[in-house]
């Protein structure tokens, strides 16, 4: 517990710099924009199912999340999210760490890791953004939250690998077409009628002739 929290401490105060906190302070759009994607974030993850304790599947949302608020406000939205489940004795205090980095943090920056490669990589198009930057990023991000969980709970001795493999990481193939697909359709809807909510999104690059 001290040790994941201590590094919850050094993630939060690399992420969080001067521009970005003095830019939501200044603009209460951000921070409307921040708590209501934490308390999404919170509703999702309370509707979870799972096999034994700290082995849920659920939708995740984190990809959308990402993708609208860009990686810094998005690590703060996953922690205020956490401390809203923690409140309502939805997790416990003590797993609160390690539950925000297994389940939001790794899958965070692995989602702005994909649209930053895309980005630089492919052609800057409304269909690649959706259906590479959103569906499929967000498949795969939540494949990575169950394999990130399993892999933990095996190191610190909790499961053995093959009760994680046949009951969890399994679970994995049915997870994640919803998660896509929910991901999809939130930023297909957001990049048509809203896309200055959407920090990544650049319509003057994805809609350009």
């Amino acid at each position: 517990m001290l040790v994941s929290t201590l590094a919850l401490a050094i993630i939060l105060m690399l992420t969080l710099d001067k521009p970005s906190l003095l830019g939501l302070w200044h603009r209460p759009a951000r921070q409307t924009g921040l708590f209501a994607c934490a308390l999404v974030l919170a509703l999702l993850w309370r509707i979870k199912a799972g096999i034994a304790p700290g082995l849920d599947i659920h939708i995740l949302g984190i990809t959308a999340m990402t993708l609208i608020l860009g990686w810094r406000l998005a690590t703060l939205a996953a922690i205020l999210a956490t401390a809203l489940l923690a409140s309502f004795s939805t997790i416990a205090w003590e797993n609160a760490a390690v539950f925000v980095i297994t389940t939001a943090l790794i899958p965070i920056y692995f989602s702005y890791g994909v649209f930053v490669l895309v980005y630089n990589l492919l052609p800057r198009h409304l269909f690649i953004y959706l259906f590479v930057c959103s569906f499929l990023c967000a498949a795969l991000a939540n494949c990575l939250k169950i394999l990130v969980g399993a892999l933990y709970y095996w190191a610190i001795g909790t499961y053995e690998w093959s009760m994680l493999m046949d009951n969890y990481v399994i679970l994995s193939a049915l997870i994640w077409f919803p998660e896509a697909m929910l991901t999809g359709m939130a930023m297909t809807l957001l990049v048509i009628y809203r896309p200055h909510w959407v920090r990544t999104f650049y319509d003057k690059e994805y809609l350009a002739p």
